[in-house]
């Protein structure tokens, strides 16, 4: 398996460095949301999808910074993220692909996945990637940036991403942000196109995160599958 480096952060925006600060923040919000919805305990075993390489941003991996059980966290990416096991002594890191999940059914008590599913392709992909994160764990708590913000996190364009999704594209390319132009890279979600890629089956909790008055990013949140 080869390694990649994606450049998911814009990292040479000039808006780059304030929105890094906000970021952080919303990312602290977000991680006490975890604590206080999932409540883990200290031997809980927790997935993390979606690990990213860089080490420059201070809101990159914020799960594993955040989280006190470092021995309890098995954290995934496509990128070689395998640097977190020198600084986290006891996380384990498991390169993955872009398929099925290296894991048995139910291998994880909770499984944590940050603006990831933004990024798997068309909504049969995000589907497919739903029921792979409800497939090997109990719980899920799963991040991404909602489509109704009025400014695209990734692009740091304003409204446009409104649009529908093929003239968005279109004008992205225009402007040379052929990356984000294709749906396989940037395929925003709504809280209705959320909810629809989860089966009935899953006990789905649904949060918005507000940023400046606007719900910034979604949270979906519960038990994979329905107690009886």
């Amino acid at each position: 398996m080869t390694s990649r480096a994606v450049d998911y952060f814009s990292i040479q925006h000039p808006l780059r460095s304030q929105a890094s600060r906000i970021s952080f923040q919303v990312r602290r919000n977000i991680f006490n949301l975890f604590m206080a919805s999932m409540n883990p305990t200290p031997s809980d075993r927790i997935l993390d999808v979606g690990a990213t390489p860089d080490q420059v941003l201070p809101e990159s991996n914020f799960f594993e910074f955040f989280y006190p059980h470092k021995n309890r966290l098995t954290v995934t990416s496509i990128e070689d993220a395998s640097f977190l096991e020198n600084i986290y002594p006891g996380l384990r890191f498991v390169q993955t692909g872009t398929g099925k999940l290296p894991f048995e059914d139910l291998s994880f008590d909770i499984v944590f996945c940050s603006a990831v599913l933004e990024h798997v392709g068309n909504r049969i992909h995000q589907r497919c990637f739903v029921n792979e994160l409800l497939r090997v764990s109990r719980k899920f708590f799963i991040i991404t940036p909602n489509r109704q913000f009025p400014v695209e996190f990734h692009t740091f364009l304003p409204l446009i991403h409104w649009l529908p999704q093929p003239m968005h594209q279109w004008i992205l390319r225009q402007l040379g942000l052929i990356f984000w132009a294709k749906t396989d890279n940037l395929n925003l979600l709504t809280p209705c196109s959320l909810r629809s890629l989860f089966p009935d089956t899953a006990n789905l909790h649904l949060i918005r995160l507000k940023l400046m008055g606007f719900s910034s990013n979604l949270v979906a949140w519960g038990m994979a599958r329905k107690e009886a």
